[in-house]
């Protein structure tokens, strides 16, 4: 996987596709008690005291309409059975109770961390539900809230736009997916969170990473969010010219934007490339209309694609795609195809799980079975211009899938579908679901709104810190490394190093370098590093000019009680180190 500051192309490739991409990051805020009950904010544990089944329904919006998401989680038939740790849920949580009313807590750093983006801000907050199917929330929608709208960030000398800044409770933790269920841990349930969300400012794959990490350093300088596995995760939007806007869900780390970014404007534009070519030889939406069934055929194949159960409300069926051979074999990304679409859906949707999960005619090891592509094509009236694809499985399921290639093949007519995707280690994504619309909001009419006053503004301004982008150019004028600069913002090192710095004669890029490297060096080998502090060091360093890195650290050591035994050797930041 490559860093985020490599490129993958060069800016004038991006440019030519007209890819654009935006943000949404997501983080928890320090708080002591969950967003709209009392419960503690605690650790995640895997202990559990209890368990809950429930199945999920859509609901019409405010309007009469479903959303399509909903309709689509809906068809998947799923079981929700949620965990609940009695420590960390109380019976709101599990939709038993009303909610309690807004952590002010929350709401207060919020506030600060909209006031930090420049972000204009509403002075009457409005609680709305968000509509979820897919039971990461017991309610079926998440409570949300947004706070401001309109502001910026500058990220190496660009402007930024921010669209928003919202506050929402967090959602379940999943433990599995495994056909029709899926089970969640609910100690992350209903935790303060905030989610940012950029413009469609940024051109490359380098560009929307560099984006993220001024986003990430920003929630470090603001103390007033939460890191860590499960608290802290970024959603990317990409489109490119033709295509539409998809989303790439959840992503982890923030080293995985580049390659994201770079092959999903690769995806869509080989879907455009298969758009283009479908509408070329004249295929319609009704090419995709002749399913039979094939059950006495496959019932005893060798393919894992069959590999299923049979018995009573089992079976196998194949859909014709009329003059449509080779358009499943298309690439789409790395180590996938246009057939890897299609078997998504059939396991997302349709909940036929095991891979693969079917079997096409596009396949490259399908030449083995050309007897029984004979034999399915008969049955069909296709020929060899026509793709075959065969599903095994519950009927209910397989009926289920049938309508999803066909869904799919129609979608193709069209372009690039609007969906939610999920990250895969080599860069590619995978179908997670459609994108939701307008309709999955509706107002909360359990919670009043909340008047905000100028002082409520003003007391939170006062303890903004200075802008990232002017904190970074300040270190940067004092000799302070980019890499650095990039530790002290991510390892939140930088609050002892602005209390200390003026307290100490040394210079910043030494000082830098003790707190960085020397004390998790002291630390490894048994010091007692809690009492260094901004004064612990003045007492030291203030008589220091122009100490050497060296000398620094020998002088440290010694207030440590710790004896050094190492040769002087280059550091990680040009300077001199053990």
């Amino acid at each position: 996987m490559k860093k985020p500051g490599i490129q993958f192309a060069e800016p004038e490739f991006y440019e030519k596709l007209g890819l654009i991409c935006g943000i949404e990051m997501h983080r928890q805020l320090h708080t002591e008690q969950k967003l709209f009950c009392r419960c503690p904010v605690r650790p995640y544990s895997n202990v559990y005291h209890a368990e809950i089944l429930r199945h999920m329904r859509p609901t019409l919006s405010e309007l009469g309409e479903y959303d399509p998401t909903a309709l689509m989680e809906f068809k998947t038939k799923k079981e929700v059975l949620y965990r609940l740790n009695r420590d960390t849920v109380c019976t709101y949580e599990i939709d038993d109770a009303p909610p309690f009313s807004l952590n002010r807590e929350a709401l207060n750093k919020a506030i600060r961390m909209a006031l930090i983006l420049n972000l204009s801000l509403v002075n009457e907050i409005h609680i709305a539900r968000k509509q979820y199917l897919d039971g990461s929330i017991p309610t079926g929608f998440q409570r949300t809230t947004i706070l401001g709208v309109g502001g910026y960030m500058m990220v190496d000398g660009t402007r930024i736009g921010i669209r928003q800044l919202g506050l929402e409770e967090d959602a379940c933790r999943e433990v599995s997916d495994v056909a029709h269920r899926r089970t969640y841990l609910t100690d992350r349930l209903s935790i303060p969170l905030i989610e940012i969300v950029t413009e469609a400012d940024m051109k490359t794959p380098a560009q929307a990473a560099r984006v993220a990490n001024a986003i990430r350093r920003t929630c470090h300088l603001s103390q007033v969010c939460r890191f860590g596995y499960g608290r802290a995760r970024q959603d990317v939007n990409v489109s490119i010219r033709g295509g539409e806007r998809v989303e790439i869900k959840g992503v982890p780390s923030i080293r995985q934007i580049p390659a994201l970014v770079h092959y999903e404007a690769l995806r869509q534009k080989a879907l455009l490339e298969i758009r283009d070519r479908l509408l070329r030889d004249g295929i319609a939406g009704d090419s995709f209309d002749t399913v039979v069934d094939i059950s006495d055929l496959v019932r005893n194949h060798p393919h894992p694609a069959f590999a299923t159960r049979w018995g009573a409300g089992v079976s196998a069926s194949a859909i014709i795609l009329r003059r449509c051979a080779g358009i499943l074999a298309y690439p789409t990304g790395p180590g996938r195809t246009f057939g890897s679409e299609v078997a998504d859906r059939i396991k997302v949707v349709a909940c036929i799980d095991r891979m693969p999960n079917c079997l096409s005619s596009d396949n490259p090891e399908a030449f083995e079975y050309a007897d029984l592509f004979a034999k399915v094509r008969e049955l069909g009236g296709a020929d060899n211009n026509d793709c075959v694809v065969m599903v095994a499985g519950p009927r209910a399921d397989v009926e289920t899938a049938m309508k999803e290639v066909r869904l799919r093949m129609q979608e193709a007519l069209v372009g690039v579908p609007r969906e939610t995707r999920r990250s895969l280690r080599n860069g590619g994504t995978g179908f997670e679901r459609l994108l939701p619309g307008p309709n999955r909001m509706y107002p909360d009419t359990d919670l009043p709104p909340i008047v905000l006053t100028d002082a409520d503004f003003a007391r939170e301004r006062a303890l903004c810190p200075q802008p990232l982008w002017e904190k970074e150019d300040a270190w940067k004028a004092m000799g302070v490394s980019t890499e650095q600069i990039g530790r002290l913002l991510t390892t939140d090192t930088f609050i002892l190093f602005d209390a200390a710095r003026p307290k100490v004669s040394l210079k910043p890029s030494v000082l830098a370098y003790l707190l960085l490297d020397f004390v998790p060096w002291l630390k490894r080998r048994g010091a007692d590093v809690g009492r260094i502090d901004a004064d612990f060091l003045a007492g030291i360093f203030a008589d220091a000019t122009d100490m050497k890195q060296k000398d620094a650290a020998a002088r440290l050591a010694a207030a440590c009680d710790v004896t050094l035994h190492w040769t002087v050797k280059p550091a990680r930041n040009g300077g001199e180190s053990k």
